[in-house]
């Protein structure tokens, strides 16, 4: 009896044991695929085109100035001539100013909504909640008809508000956040402060938002990412005659294969590809001590 129970501990931890080195396996082996592609992408940005067409090398080049100078300049006779009105900085800023603008109304107005649904107690409460659930799992190209319709009765084509004010209704970041508000934002907190007489936006700016601090962080990282590399949409929308100083960096850079007169200049196209994740990878980093924070906290509660 005795050695057979040591026969099932034993067999326990070789399971437990082979559990973790599969597990360990396949979050290295995924790991390495993403950091791979990044580290390819940053060592072809330092390459010339000829380079990059040779093959695959793993040690830098010294191009990366070159190719910097043909994403920010005009060049003559080079494979691809920049035009002031559809620049990559103007592109940049353009991406900037909607996805920093759409950011702040998806996560500020997805906690307004967030905090009314938990917090009040009205008859339509459940109804309200339910439906905007239904709504998280329609796909945006399902309304993309209708929607494009509706830009230009309202004539918002070769606009930002279309970008822009539609990012008001984000089902996702709604959820997201109202289950957070469950497992940190008890009743009595809020009644508490209404009792000492602040009112009800005072309560809050100064109270729920705060508290939340954790959940928002997240959901600004998130809602930044696919504003910033959303392509479908503003292909749609700002593809007018008077949008050509409103591209946003995804479509700029969508138009370096055809601008590039048969001759595709590589070293152009992932120095602008990198560029472009620079500020993704400054917004991460600026909000990143709270992901593991939000998403644990954020959990249902059992």
């Amino acid at each position: 009896m005795y050695r057979g129970e040591n026969k099932s501990v034993f067999w326990s931890k070789a399971y437990m044991v082979g559990r973790k080195v599969l597990v360990y396996t396949v979050l290295a082996i995924l790991s390495f695929i993403c950091l791979f592609t990044v580290y390819v992408l940053l060592i072809n940005a330092t390459r010339a085109n000829g380079q990059i067409q040779h093959g695959f090398s793993a040690i830098p080049s010294v191009h990366f100035g070159t190719n910097v100078y043909k994403i920010f300049f005009s060049t003559k006779g080079g494979s691809f001539q920049m035009k002031y009105n559809t620049s990559f900085v103007r592109a940049m800023g353009n991406s900037a100013f909607v996805a920093i603008c759409s950011t702040f109304c998806c996560v500020y107005f997805s906690t307004v909504i967030a905090y009314g649904i938990h917090m009040y107690r009205f008859k339509l409460r459940n109804a309200a909640f339910t439906f905007i659930l239904v709504v998280m799992m329609i796909p945006t190209q399902v309304s993309t008809t209708g929607f494009i319709t509706m830009c230009y009765k309202l004539k918002w084509i070769d606009h930002f508000f279309p970008l822009i004010i539609p990012s008001i209704a984000s089902p996702v970041t709604f959820f997201y956040i109202k289950q957070y508000m469950e497992s940190v934002l008890p009743f009595e907190m809020v009644e508490a402060a209404r009792v000492d007489g602040a009112g009800e936006i005072r309560i809050f700016h100064q109270i729920v938002l705060p508290v939340m601090k954790p959940a928002l962080a997240v959901q600004i990282i998130f809602a930044f990412v696919a504003s910033w590399n959303n392509y479908f949409i503003p292909n749609l929308v700002l593809g007018g005659p008077k949008s050509a100083n409103k591209k946003t960096l995804p479509i700029i850079i969508s138009t370096l294969y055809s601008a590039s007169n048969g001759s595709l200049d590589f070293g152009l196209i992932y120095m602008a590809i990198f560029l472009a994740i620079v500020p993704l990878t400054i917004v991460y980093f600026a909000f990143s001590r709270y992901i593991m924070k939000g998403l644990t906290l954020g959990a249902v509660k059992g």
